[in-house]
């Protein structure tokens, strides 16, 4: 677990935020063209004031011709947009989701993949989606040094909670970079509080999240605002769950209160995140 590297991690040297101007997303049309697609779903594209595509991947370093890895996609929100980005540009998009050789797998976690694969598996749409397994036993996510870029998006809080699964996450990347390669990091941000036991609200700190990176051997090379809330008060009932899109209104495992006012965690928005890129060295 991290705990232990938290103080090493306060006398980390971060680098001040970047800022980018809207005319820096505006030379690649053609993940403008994606992210602007039919192929995306009205669900999707309604969070897109939330999640800032265009400026996360162009500050993340996205670029045509890429390997890019996505861990756990979930729902697809940036399937949607880095598969027919790379089928454009000559790129691999790559899923990283169940890991179908874990006999621990459940029946749900082998049904999400499947429905998954069915969802995105129009080629005309999103190209040729390649596949491969990632858990707490998987194997490596690629060829050693074979991809450009891996993205993770509001999955770290989750592998700090398993022993172990935040550090094999993290190696895991680390070796299927390229020297040079980047990890892109969107993950709930707890700063300026302290963080809960155990990440029981789903909120990090940047230093935490810093510590374990660079445990692996990545060095932290820049951050962005782009995904700050400052309405986001980061104390809800029900952790940062209770914001926008889960929108929870009980603790985990009971029944929805239909009496739970949602009036101001709806006016909140998504979560405060920090977005965070870091470089293989090499």
């Amino acid at each position: 677990m991290l705990r232990p590297i938290l103080a090493a991690a306060a006398a980390v040297a971060v680098l001040a935020p970047v800022a980018y101007a809207p005319a820096a997303y505006a030379a690649d049309a053609q993940l403008q063209a994606a992210v602007a697609g039919p192929q995306r779903s009205e669900a999707h594209k309604a969070r897109d004031a939330h999640r800032h595509p265009v400026e996360s991947l162009s500050f993340w370093g996205l670029k045509p011709n890429q390997t890019v890895v996505e861990i756990s996609p979930g729902s697809g929100y940036w399937t949607e947009i880095l598969a027919p980005y790379a089928k454009a540009t000559g790129g691999t998009y790559v899923a990283a989701v169940a890991d179908l050789d874990n006999p621990k797998l459940s029946d749900g976690a082998r049904k999400g993949r499947a429905d998954f694969e069915a969802k995105y598996a129009d080629a005309d749409k999103y190209g040729q989606i390649t596949y491969v397994g990632f858990g707490p036993a998987s194997k490596p996510l690629g060829a050693p040094g074979s991809a450009d870029l891996v993205l993770t998006a509001r999955n770290l809080h989750n592998w700090a909670t398993q022993p172990g699964m935040l550090d094999k996450a993290m190696k895991d990347f680390h070796d299927v970079l390229k020297p040079g390669g980047v990890l892109a990091v969107e993950e709930h941000r707890k700063d300026p509080k302290p963080e809960a036991a155990n990440w029981s609200d789903g909120y990090m700190s940047e230093a935490t999240v810093i510590a374990a990176a660079e445990k692996a051997g990545f060095k932290l090379q820049a951050r962005s605002e782009a995904n700050a809330n400052p309405k986001d008060t980061k104390d809800h009932p029900f952790g940062v769950w209770t914001l926008p899109p889960t929108r929870r209104t009980s603790p985990f495992g009971q029944p929805a209160d239909p009496n739970f006012d949602r009036t101001k965690y709806d006016a909140i928005g998504e979560s405060d995140r920090m977005t965070l890129r870091f470089v293989k060295a090499g």
